[in-house]
């Protein structure tokens, strides 16, 4: 497929647990942490906390024309 279409997470450093980017393929509707973020690295009390420091963004690329882009690029 020529579209890439995807959530993006970034999650900081929280508490004894070191920071974290997740990536996955969800709707723009399911892009939040809950659907994304697997496995969740915090217990069930913590994670509405974790979630809140994490920042996702639904996005749409087209990954052809990355691929000829870069093939056109100057060495």
């Amino acid at each position: 497929s020529s579209e890439d279409i995807r959530c993006k997470c970034i999650c900081p450093p929280y508490r004894n647990i070191s920071g974290h980017i997740y990536n996955k393929n969800v709707s723009q509707k399911d892009c939040n942490c809950l659907h994304v973020v697997e496995p969740m690295p915090v217990p069930g009390n913590d994670v509405e906390a974790y979630c809140l420091l994490c920042e996702c963004k639904y996005e749409e690329r087209s990954t052809t024309t990355i691929k000829v882009t870069a093939a056109l690029r100057p060495v």
